[in-house]
């Protein structure tokens, strides 16, 4: 890798999946730890002024954008800000920006796949925000890549599949939508597609522009449910014996959560050569990690 790579948010679940990775193909991340208020304007300006790489891939919000539960309005406002002032100093230095975005751009109001050419339409504050700082992005540096995962699942003990196996070992009910549709993408595989698109760059190709991503077999939340269950009775006593469906429209998150959120990946695949891998296939490593670091 001829590149400078500059990793934001290298302590987060995708940053740790994207340094472990690198270095078993010798690639490597300058991943400075952020200041004790997290990165803003002021700090960005002074990162890169000093380190100057020729790629920064942002997760320095990895948290709050892909596994928070709730997330307040003015949390979001000060990372827009922070983003778009990135954004400008990539721009400045000619940098490339490579931006994490989601399925949570579009309102999932039609049951087809969305591709990069649909029209977003986000529901709630973290769809919103998201959509504008992918509109900082396009405006502000034009070299960038904007990549949009399906439902990410880390090992996390705070993120979404976190609270789902913590509320299933002490047998509390747990509900999720039979009628409610995405991608699921293990954090692995979603950085393994984070370094192909590296890879490419780094051959001073440039594919600039906005590209979908999801793991292979689109499902419904309720399914993905039951199969992080199984994977999981393997490794951990498990109190709640099953899942038991529920209308995404009785769901508590129906005015944030998309219905359908499946994402079309064939753009990224005709552009990077990145094919969707099976979202299955990479369940028992993450939960393996989930159950060791709790």
């Amino acid at each position: 890798m001829r590149m400078r790579l500059l990793l934001l948010g290298g302590g987060s679940a995708l940053g740790q999946a994207l340094i472990r990775q690198g270095a078993e193909e010798d690639i490597g991340f300058l991943a400075p730890r952020p200041p004790e208020q997290g990165w803003d304007a002021a700090s960005l300006t002074l990162l890169l002024d000093e380190t100057r790489p020729d790629a920064v891939i942002n997760l320095a919000y990895y948290f709050d954008w892909f596994q928070a539960e709730q997330v307040s309005e003015s949390r979001f406002a000060a990372q827009e800000r922070a983003v778009e002032r990135l954004a400008e100093l990539c721009q400045h230095h000619a940098v490339v920006l490579l931006q994490p975005s989601s399925y949570r751009v579009f309102d999932g109001a039609r049951a087809t796949a969305y591709g990069e050419r649909d029209e977003p339409l986000p529901l709630g504050l973290r769809g919103q925000a998201l959509w504008r700082m992918e509109q900082s992005v396009r405006a502000l540096c034009p070299r960038h890549v904007l990549l949009r995962f399906g439902w990410l699942l880390d090992d996390s003990a705070e993120g979404a599949v976190g609270r789902f196996l913590r509320r299933a070992v002490r047998g509390d009910e747990l509900m999720l939508a039979d009628d409610r549709r995405g991608n699921p993408t293990p954090v692995d595989d979603a950085a393994r597609v984070v370094l192909a698109v590296l890879k490419q760059l780094d051959c001073q190709s440039p594919l600039w522009g906005t590209y979908h991503y999801g793991g292979h077999e689109a499902t419904t939340a309720l399914a993905l449910g039951q199969a992080v269950l199984e994977e999981a009775r393997a490794l951990r006593a498990i109190k709640s014996e099953a899942v038991v469906a529920q209308a995404h429209a009785a769901r508590p998150d129906t005015g944030d959560e998309p219905q359908h959120a499946v994402l079309a990946c064939k753009k990224i695949l005709n552009t990077f050569g990145v094919k969707p891998r099976a979202w299955r296939s990479g369940l028992p490593s993450l939960l393996d990690r989930y159950f060791r670091h709790i």
